[in-house]
C-alpha cells in the first residue's frame, strides 16, 4: 500500500486549468480517471490527510503509485476525454454502468443497398438506425409483424436474399404481402429505400402523417368503388394503430425525451431510463452498479449520460433529457449533448405536470430494480460463498479460489484440435477473460508432436504451458519478476534448488508456444509485434490478457489430464496455483499425485460450481471447434488465389460446373471465362495443380464412392463421428 505523499506532485507543477487526470498503480495500470475545471484544486483534494477522505477514495489513493494529467481548453473537451479514457482503460475505481443484460434494438440497416429490418444486440454499427431498447425481443417482432403490412421492407438475411435472387423466387413473406421482394425485382432499390425511410419515420414517432395518408387513400378508393383496395388500407390503418397501442401515450405534447432516475444507497446505485418518442414510451433500460468511488447523485447522473450518449449521434440524442439532479457544472454537459445531437438539447429537472408524474414512475422503477438486485445478490452471494468455501475445503486450499480457470480440449476424430480457457471470478463467469487456443504441438519454432489424433493429455500440457508462459512473460515485463528475485536473493534462496529460472521459462512465441521441457539456457525472446495477442500494454495502462493468475486451475478430464497440467506448471516454476480435474459421468474430482478421487456430495454447491465451470469450458471449446471445422470444410483451393474475389470464383465454378473440371482445364480454357485474364488464369491453374485433390464423395445410404461430379457431396465428418 503506497503513501500518497510519495507520488504527490511538487507545488506549482499542477496547472490551474481544465483537464483530465488518471491515477496508475505500481504496474502502470490506470485505476481511476477523473476530470476537473481546475486540476490544481481537484488533485489537491486527493493528497489531504487520509483520515478525512471517503473510504473508497482512501483505498484508491493508497493503491495508486503515480498520477498524471492532460490539459484541455474547455470543460466540454474534458468531458469527452474522460469518457474516452474510461472506455479505453476500464479503470477499476470508476463508476461503470454495465447492463445486466444485452437489450435488443429494432435496427434498420440503411447503409445497405436494400435496407433490412431486424432485431440487433450488442455494439452499434455505422449505417444502421436503431430504435429502442426494448425489454424483450418478442415485443419487437410483434411490432414489426404489424408494420410489415404497411411497410413491406426486407427482413431476410443476406444469404436468403442472395439465394432468392439466384432462383428468381421470393421467400414466403414475398408471397403473403409482407415483403416487397426487391430480391426478384418487384420494386427498385430506390422504391425499397423509400419504404425503409417511411418505416423509420413511423418508428421515430411521426405516426400521424402516415395514418392520415392511408385514411385519405381509403376514402378515395371507396369513392372510386375500389372496395378491395379500401379494405386493405383499412386493415393497414388498423395494424398501425395496434402497433401504436403497444406503447401508451404518457406525454400529451408528443415530446421526444429521455427520463433518467437514480436510486442509491451507500454501496450501490440503480439507474432507470425511459425513452419517450412522440409522447410514447418506446423503450426502457436499467443498470445497477457498485459505487466504487465517492460520488453524488449528480455525479451518477453525469456518468449515466456519458454511458448513454457517448456513442450516439443525431436523433439518437433526444431534444430533452429529464434528470433527478443536474451535473455540476451543468453547462459543459449540456454543450456536449448538443454537440452529439447537432442541435440544442435541454437538460433539466421536471418541476410539474405530466413530465414530473412520469419521472416519479421512472424513480419507482429504479427503487424496485435496486431492491430486487439486492435481494438476488444477497441470496446469490451466500450461495457462491458457500460453493467456494466447499471447494477450498475439499481440495485443501489455503484460501477460497476467487479466480478459477478451466481448460478443455475439443476435436473431431483428432482433427481441428482446439482448447478453451474460461474464467470464473467470485463464482461468476468473466466472459471478457475467455480465451481459445489452436493446438499446434510446437515449442517455439520446433515441432515436438503433431497436433493430430486424440491425444488430450499432450494437448492439455501444451495449452497450460502456453497460458502460464504468457503470465510469466507479462510479470517479467511489469517488473514483478525482478522484485521476487530480489526478495529471494535477500532470503538466501539457493540457486540449485531445482526451481527453474523464471527469466528463462518465458517463451514469447505464445501464439504457438507449447513445451514438454524448457531450455534453461534459452534467452527471453521479445514479443512478436505482428501478433496482437503478444503486445504488452504496460505503458498504456490497459489490463493485459494473461496478467492475473488463478487460484485454481480446473481441467476437463481425469488423472492423466491433471498430471499433464501439473507437469506443465512445474516446468515453469508455478507452484502456488492449485490444479484439479473433473471427470465426466461420475463427476469425480481428481488431484495431482492422488490415486483416488475426491467425491463431493451430489447436493454440494461446490460440485455444482465446478460442473458449471467445466460445462462452460466445454461449450466454449466445442463452439470454436465447430466454427473452425466449418470454415475448413467450406474452404476451397480458389480461396488462396491472390486477386481472385468472390465474383470471379463463382464465375469460374459456374462456367466449368465443378472444381474437378476446373482443375482439368487449361490456361486458355480458363481465359474464356468473362473477367478472367491470362495472368489470373495462370495463377488459378498453378494453385489448383499444387492443391491436394479432394476426398471422394460417399453415398451415406450405401457406403459406395461416388465418382459422378453431379452427385451430392460427401457426408460431413459430423455424421460419422462425434464432437468432443
Amino acid at each position: 500500500m503506497a503513501d500518497p505523499s510519495s507520488y504527490r506532485p511538487k507545488p506549482g507543477q499542477i496547472p490551474d486549468s481544465p483537464g483530465v487526470y488518471k491515477f496508475r498503480d505500481e504496474h502502470g495500470r490506470v485505476i481511476y480517471v477523473g476530470k476537473a475545471k481546475s486540476l490544481r484544486q481537484r488533485l489537491a483534494n486527493y493528497f489531504q490527510d487520509l483520515a478525512g477522505l471517503h473510504p473508497r477514495t482512501r483505498t484508491m489513493v493508497t493503491t495508486a503509485a503515480s498520477v498524471e494529467w492532460t490539459v484541455v481548453s474547455t470543460e466540454v473537451e474534458a468531458l469527452q476525454l474522460e469518457y474516452s479514457w474510461i472506455k479505453e482503460f476500464d479503470p477499476r475505481f470508476n463508476v461503470k454502468y454495465r447492463d445486466d443484460k444485452s437489450y435488443p434494438y429494432l435496427a434498420v440497416t440503411l447503409g445497405e443497398e436494400f435496407p433490412r429490418v431486424q432485431v440487433m444486440r450488442g455494439a452499434k454499427k455505422k449505417g444502421v438506425r436503431y430504435f429502442g431498447p426494448y425489454a424483450h425481443a418478442w415485443a419487437i417482432r410483434e411490432t414489426v409483424d404489424l408494420l410489415l403490412r404497411v411497410f413491406p421492407v426486407r427482413t431476410c438475411s443476406a444469404g436468403v436474399f442472395k439465394r432468392s435472387a439466384q432462383i428468381g423466387r421470393p421467400c414466403l413473406l414475398g408471397y403473403i404481402g409482407k415483403c416487397s421482394a426487391p430480391c426478384v425485382g418487384r420494386i427498385s432499390p430506390e422504391e425499397h429505400r423509400e419504404l425503409a425511410e417511411e418505416f423509420c419515420d413511423f418508428m421515430a414517432g411521426r405516426t400521424g402523417a402516415h395514418i392520415r395518408r392511408l385514411e385519405r387513400g381509403m376514402q378515395e378508393a371507396a369513392e372510386e368503388m375500389e372496395y378491395e383496395r379500401a379494405a386493405r388500407l383499412r386493415d393497414d390503418i388498423g395494424a398501425l394503430k395496434r402497433a401504436m397501442e403497444k406503447s401508451a401515450v404518457v406525454l400529451a405534447d408528443a415530446t421526444d425525451a429521455d427520463l433518467i432516475a437514480v436510486a442509491e444507497d451507500e454501496l450501490e446505485a440503480a439507474v432507470q431510463i425511459f425513452h419517450v418518442r412522440g409522447g410514447r414510451v418506446r423503450g426502457q433500460r436499467g443498470w445497477v452498479t457498485d459505487k466504487v468511488e465517492a460520488v453524488t447523485t449528480a455525479g451518477l447522473v453525469e456518468h449515466a449520460l456519458q454511458q448513454l450518449y457517448g456513442e450516439e449521434q443525431g436523433d439518437a440524442v433526444p431534444k430533452e433529457v429529464l434528470v433527478p439532479a443536474l451535473p455540476e457544472p451543468v453547462e459543459p454537459v449540456t454543450q456536449w449533448l448538443t454537440q452529439r445531437r447537432g442541435a440544442q438539447v435541454s437538460l433539466r429537472i421536471p418541476q410539474r405536470g405530466d413530465k414530473k408524474d412520469l419521472m416519479v414512475t421512472v424513480a419507482r422503477n429504479a427503487q424496485q430494480a435496486l431492491a430486487l438486485h439486492k435481494t438476488k445478490r444477497a441470496s446469490d452471494l451466500t450461495t457462491r460463498s458457500r460453493a467456494l468455501e466447499e471447494i477450498a475445503q475439499a481440495l485443501d486450499l489455503d484460501t477460497v479460489p476467487l479466480r478459477i480457470e478451466c481448460f478443455d480440449i475439443s476435436h473431431l476424430q483428432g482433427e481441428d484440435v482446439v482448447a478453451s480457457m474460461v474464467v470464473f471470478e467470485d463464482g461468476l463467469a468473466r466472459k471478457s477473460e475467455y480465451r481459445r487456443f489452436q493446438i499446434t504441438g510446437r515449442i517455439g519454432d520446433t515441432q515436438v508432436w503433431h497436433g493430430e489424433g486424440q491425444d488430450d493429455v499432450r494437448s492439455m500440457h501444451e495449452v497450460i504451458g502456453r497460458r502460464f508462459r504468457r503470465y510469466l512473460q507479462e510479470k517479467q515485463k511489469s517488473g514483478e519478476w525482478g522484485e521476487e528475485q530480489a526478495a529471494a536473493d535477500h532470503l538466501g534462496t539457493a540457486a540449485g534448488d531445482g526451481a527453474p529460472d523464471p527469466t528463462t521459462a518465458v517463451d514469447a512465441s505464445t501464439a504457438s508456444a507449447a513445451s514438454e521441457s524448457v531450455d534453461p539456457a534459452a534467452p527471453v525472446a521479445p514479443a512478436d509485434p505482428a501478433d496482437p495477442g503478444d503486445r504488452l500494454t504496460d505503458e498504456e495502462g490497459r489490463p493485459k490478457r494473461f496478467a492475473y493468475p488463478p487460484q485454481l486451475v480446473v481441467v476437463d478430464g481425469g488423472a492423466p489430464q491433471v498430471a499433464a497440467a501439473r507437469r506443465a506448471m512445474d516446468e515453469l516454476g508455478i507452484d502456488d496455483v492449485a490444479v484439479c480435474g473433473l471427470a465426466k459421468r461420475l463427476e469425480e474430482v481428481w488431484l495431482p499425485g492422488e490415486d483416488d478421487p475426491v467425491v463431493l456430495p451430489r447436493s454440494s454447491e461446490g460440485l455444482y460450481l465446478l460442473q458449471r465451470v467445466r460445462d462452460e469450458a466445454h461449450r466454449f471449446a466445442l463452439t470454436y471447434q465447430r466454427n473452425k471445422r466449418g470454415k475448413r470444410l467450406r474452404s476451397s483451393p480458389l480461396d488462396a488465389v491472390p486477386g481472385l474475389g468472390e465474383t470471379r470464383r463463382q464465375a469460374l465454378l459456374k462456367h466449368f460446373g465443378s472444381l474437378k473440371k476446373l482443375r482439368a482445364a487449361t490456361v486458355d480454357e480458363i481465359c474464356q471465362v468473362p473477367g478472367v485474364g491470362r495472368k489470373t488464369a495462370e495463377t488459378v491453374a498453378a494453385a489448383l495443380a499444387t492443391a491436394p485433390p479432394p476426398a471422394p464423395a460417399v453415398n451415406t445410404a450405401t457406403g459406395e464412392i461416388i465418382e459422378d461430379d453431379g452427385a451430392p457431396p460427401a457426408a460431413l465428418p459430423a455424421e460419422r463421428g462425434q464432437d468432443r
